[in-house]
């Protein structure tokens, strides 16, 4: 069977522009499901049942894989800052379910794969901190080739510098590799356990991985709109989809649905 792969979904009325009296729904843009389709996984789209955790934690134990998409800004509440004037639309419910997930499957070797909003989380569910804009950032390039601006998901914005002897530089074969950018928030304070896997032209970390056998791995770039065009991006996708292949094979025992590890975050709700 192909690997289950648990994508969580965001707060509709988190995004902006969309009206908050529709009804209250959890989306998520479909480019991350057929990216991860096409290399031979079954990703599913994961509900924000943050005060649900036993409901959660059942949906986690059936998954052989976490997929943390992008999205709105990660809220500064979750890794404990207070909110700057720069600090964009936030979904705290999407907060709390990925850290959660990020840290069962960090505790149990479970592979994670973020991209974009998704490193950020990896970093803050390890402990680490956010720069509310990357303008924080001193002597920051630009980063948000947003399509609003009418920027196409696919331009290739800027290099990353690829770290020798990591897991991105194996599945790349490259000490540079040309992404695209769509992100204004970037990693500040990088948690403990973490290795940078590259950086862009202004030092800015673009990736982190954890070292060692577990696949865990995540990007500031946008991978899913690449994967179909590059052999490298390609290769990135398949490299965890089989990591999720080989932990269903070997996996045979799950920790009690009910029982949340130590770990578990303080999860703060919005209004």
């Amino acid at each position: 069977m192909a690997p289950l792969i648990g994508v969580p979904s965001q707060t509709l009325q988190a995004i902006d522009g969309i009206p908050p009296e529709l009804p209250h729904s959890w989306v998520m843009n479909h480019r991350y499901f057929t990216a991860l389709a096409g290399v031979g996984a079954a990703p599913v789209m994961v509900p924000l049942l943050v005060r649900d955790i036993a409901a959660l934690r059942g949906i986690f134990d059936s998954l052989d894989g976490v997929f943390l998409a992008g999205g709105v800004d990660v809220d500064p509440a979750s890794y404990h800052e207070p909110r700057q004037a720069l600090c964009g639309r936030t979904d705290l419910d999407r907060d709390g379910v990925e850290i959660l997930l990020t840290q069962w499957a960090r505790a149990e070797g479970k592979p994670v794969f973020g991209v974009c909003r998704g490193l950020q989380i990896i970093n803050v569910a390890a402990g680490g901190s956010l720069l509310q804009d990357c303008s924080d950032f001193e002597g920051s390039i630009k980063h948000d080739y947003f399509p609003t601006a009418g920027h196409a998901r696919d331009y290739l914005a800027h290099s990353v510098a690829v770290e020798r002897g990591t897991r991105l530089h194996d599945i790349y074969g490259a000490d540079e590799v040309v992404v695209n950018s769509m992100h204004h928030q970037g990693l500040k304070t990088i948690a403990d356990g973490l290795v940078v896997s590259c950086t862009a032209p202004d030092g800015l970390i673009e990736a982190l991985e954890v070292p060692g056998d577990t696949f865990c791995l995540g990007v500031q770039w946008h991978p899913e709109m690449l994967v179909d065009s590059d052999a490298g991006t390609r290769r990135l996708f398949r490299a965890f989809v089989d990591a999720a292949a080989g932990y269903r094979e070997h996996r045979t025992t799950r920790p009690d649905a009910t029982t949340p590890p130590d770990a578990a975050p303080v999860i703060h709700y919005g209004s």
